[in-house]
Formats: structure tokens, C-alpha cells, sequence
């Protein structure tokens, strides 16, 4: 173009470039778009577009396909989350949101996404432990019955309608392990960073797990800071923020994902050995504890810093 700076001339080609490279980097393999079409369009398959970490299998990543236990489920103390009303930003498919409601008691907890199809997955996947809490509470029910009856067998001395008293009250009164998961969890698709939270609404418990990195990418340092100041909002005194950051390599391997995400990469000023003193000496929160030493059994790539903050 006429008139066109040397300098800005460089700036458009790089720009292009990039936009090339964010292209190709969607492609499975690593393959360019023109070794795609010299192999005869074989291979066509791409890599899962998920600019926002919004990945299908994501905990199949994490954990594996059978579902097995989060290892980051054993560093979070139970106080924080039994009786509590509990969010979980980022929750993906919620299957970290379902465990914690089963195995640490929650009075209530939220899990958002900002991708409708991975609220489906969570819906899903919880009605799927709802059926498994039932067939459950129907065995534990069964074998409570036997348990009365033989129960009620040995005390002859006690009449017939005495009997039948005893045995529904210790059938009724026994506790189960089952819990009504359909009560307790629930789910909301939501752009945390771009949304109104109404003023009624706070939480004893907020964890936001392995979000950071997409919030930055695609919001940049302001929508990070936005982050955190909405989590500290919504907490209440005393209340506790559970963040799992990714590491900054860990920008640099998803720069690409998309034209928004690589523009943002490159002026990003906050880092994410930074964000401690940020949430301490900006955000407000009091203290910090470090829970990444009890974590074990941590698939590789995945071994990240676990951080806990009181408000």
C-alpha cells in the first residue's frame, strides 16, 4: 500500500502469519493446510476447537474414561464445602462438581459454564449418579429390611403391632450413604467474566480449577482481574476461594487456539506467579494456604499449584 511504513508493513505480514499459524494449529498432527491437501484430503480429522478450555473429555484428560476420582478431591477440606452453599466456576462437565457434593456434603453447589454443550454433559453425567444413588439406596433399603425382620424374629415377647413399630422406625431412621444429588446440585451455562450476578447471591465456598489461563487469553489481564473480583464479591466473610492456576508454558501451548486468544497472549502483563500478592494486596483476601504438597497421584502435565484464600 502507498504511503505504508517499512514498519508497518512488517507488522501486517506478521499478523498474517499468525493468522496462519493459529489456523494450522487446529489441525490435528501438526499437518499445514497444504500437506492436508498433497496427502488427498485423508486425514481430515482436527483437533477439538475449544478456545475457551471448554474440551469435551476433559476430566478423561485428567483423570481417565472410568471415571475414577479427582486427585485434587483429597486436598480440599471438608469444612470449607459440608453444609455450605458452594460455586464452581468453570466446571466443565461437573464431575468435580458432583464428587464434591457426594463426598464432602455441600448444602448446595452451582457449577457454570461458559459452553452450553458441556452443561448438557453435566446434566447428563448427574443423572447418571442419580441412578446409581438409587439402585444403591434400593439394595441398602433391602438389606435394612432383612436386618429389622430377623431383628423383630428374636423378641417373642413383644406383640405383633410392636414388632411392625420397630421395624419401620429402624428402616425410616437408619441413615443411607445415597444422598438426593438432584436437591443439592445444579448447573448454569454463563460467561462468569461478562455476567451480572444478582446482589442476593454469595456463596461460603467459590473453586475455580485450571481456569485462569482461558480467562486470560481470551479476556486478557482486565478480564483476569474481573475474575477475581467477582469471586471475591460473591464470597462471604470468612469464605473460601480454591484456585488451580496454569502454569505460563502453559499459555504458550494454547496461544493459537484462535485469532483472539493469540492477540491477547501478547499483551499479557500479569503472570501466573503473580497472582498470590494480587489476590492478597489488590483483591483483599487475608490469608493463603498452599495445598499443592498433599496432592498425589496427579496425571503428567497436569501438575499444578492448588491455592486456598480466606476473604
Amino acid at each position: 500500500m502507498e504511503g505504508q511504513s517499512p514498519a508497518t508493513e512488517e507488522t501486517t505480514k506478521m499478523t498474517a502469519t499468525e493468522k496462519k499459524k493459529v489456523k494450522n494449529h487446529r489441525i490435528e498432527g501438526g499437518e499445514s493446510r497444504e500437506e492436508k491437501k498433497s496427502n488427498g484430503g485423508k486425514n481430515k480429522k482436527r483437533k477439538e476447537f475449544a478456545p475457551f478450555g471448554n474440551y469435551r473429555n476433559y476430566y478423561g484428560y485428567r483423570v481417565g474414561q472410568d471415571l475414577g476420582e479427582d486427585p485434587r478431591l483429597k486436598v480440599l477440606k471438608k469444612e470449607w464445602f459440608e453444609g455450605r452453599d458452594c460455586l464452581d466456576v468453570g466446571c466443565n462437565n461437573g464431575l468435580i462438581t458432583i464428587n464434591i457434593a457426594k463426598k464432602l456434603f455441600c448444602r448446595s453447589i452451582l457449577g457454570i459454564d461458559i459452553d452450553s454443550k458441556r452443561i448438557e454433559d453435566a446434566y447428563w453425567i448427574l443423572r447418571k449418579f442419580l441412578r446409581a444413588e438409587a439402585a444403591d439406596e434400593a439394595q441398602s433399603r433391602n438389606s435394612k429390611k432383612e436386618v429389622a425382620e430377623k431383628l423383630s424374629n428374636d423378641l417373642q415377647d413383644i406383640n405383633m403391632s410392636s414388632e411392625k413399630s420397630l421395624r419401620d422406625n429402624f428402616v425410616d431412621h437408619c441413615p443411607l450413604e445415597a444422598r438426593d444429588l438432584s436437591s443439592i446440585v445444579s448447573f448454569r451455562q454463563e460467561n462468569f467474566v461478562q455476567s451480572r450476578h444478582p446482589m442476593h447471591e454469595s456463596y461460603d465456598t467459590i473453586i475455580c480449577l485450571s481456569v485462569t489461563k482461558w480467562v486470560h487469553l481470551n479476556w486478557g489481564d482486565d478480564g483476569l482481574i474481573t475474575l477475581f473480583s467477582r469471586i471475591w464479591r460473591l464470597l462471604r466473610s470468612g469464605g473460601i476461594f480454591v484456585l488451580e492456576p496454569q502454569p505460563w508454558r502453559s499459555y504458550e501451548q494454547n496461544r493459537l487456539v484462535s485469532e483472539t486468544t493469540a492477540k491477547n497472549y501478547s499483551a499479557i502483563n500479569i503472570y501466573p506467579e503473580q497472582f498470590q500478592d494480587i489476590l492478597l494486596d489488590k483483591i483483599g483476601f487475608h490469608t493463603v494456604e498452599d495445598l499443592t504438597s498433599g496432592l498425589s497421584g496427579t496425571k503428567a502435565g497436569f501438575n499444578r499449584p492448588i491455592l486456598a484464600f480466606r476473604k
